[in-house]
């Protein structure tokens, strides 16, 4: 029998009793709930909705950094299953974050046109943790420090760390390279790659976690294609609030690749 403390016990230690973490203090929900600070006034409705659906994006953010994060340490000291593990994470995650897409979408571009004015010049081209996302997934752009706007010290200190440290491609290498195979150029690493693919009763793991990778950047180009359309619904043509093309900038990143030696290996099976 499993005792359930609380159920029946008087031990101060345990459930209302003791009163030492509650839902509300253990995860600071009445802190959360202060930080929706709409600018619109009179307060535009739908502004609420674009706060919360933005920082729910962040909060996830959040969590896929800490996963990817750990899927790179463990591939880069040779690992492969867990790293599988915490990429197949990161492509729930993604499928949560396209479908949250879905409730921007009930605003209209004249909800949205109430106090898109009142953004500028924030935009989601700003978000320093998608950044960290992209660079660690291996699209390392040192251009963004510069055109980033409102950057504050830690914030380049965290990119600038991001461009120097090890992609998630660099901890695949390792893990290939600990297998046997050899990596030093674009011809070896294929060449590896058809093996493993060709012996995935010897490879599977490996085969499985390159297989994740392909995943989580097929994840990455659904949600941009995603973003695409939604913003092409709210504001058509119009540049983005940050400066940017809006959508002509969002639909030329649609066809980048984190690892495009994993998709490149599909035409020579």
């Amino acid at each position: 029998m499993i005792f359930v403390p609380g159920e029946g016990s008087t031990d101060a230690r345990f459930g209302e009793q003791g009163g030492q973490l509650t839902y509300n203090t253990y995860l600071r929900i009445p802190q959360l709930l202060e930080q929706q600070d709409p600018k619109s006034s009179p307060q535009a409705h739908d502004e609420l909705l674009f706060i919360v659906i933005h920082q729910a994006y962040e909060l996830w953010f959040k969590l896929m950094l800490h996963e990817l994060d750990d899927a790179r340490d463990r591939m880069l000291a040779g690992e492969s299953y867990l790293p599988r593990v915490r990429l197949d994470r990161c492509k729930a995650i993604m499928k949560v974050l396209i479908g949250q897409v879905d409730i921007i979408d009930t605003m209209t571009p004249q909800d949205f046109l109430e106090f898109r004015n009142r953004l500028a010049p924030a935009s989601g081209f700003q978000s320093v943790q998608f950044r960290e996302l992209e660079f660690l997934s291996g699209l390392k752009d040192p251009g963004y420090l510069d055109r980033f706007r409102g950057l504050t010290d830690s914030e380049r200190d965290r990119l600038r760390a991001r461009l120097d440290e090890p992609s998630l491609w660099d901890g695949f290498l390792a893990v290939m390279q600990k297998a046997g195979f050899d990596t030093g150029d674009y011809d070896q690493r294929q060449s590896g790659l058809r093996r493993i693919a060709a012996d995935r009763a010897n490879f599977g793991q490996l085969w499985d976690l390159a297989e994740a990778l392909v995943d989580h950047d097929q994840a990455l180009s659904l949600w941009r294609a995603r973003h695409v359309l939604m913003a092409e619904r709210q504001i058509g043509t119009k540049p983005g609030t940050g400066g940017s093309a809006g959508g002509a900038y969002l639909r030329s990143r649609v066809e980048l690749r984190c690892y495009p030696e994993l998709w490149e290996l599909r035409s020579s099976l």
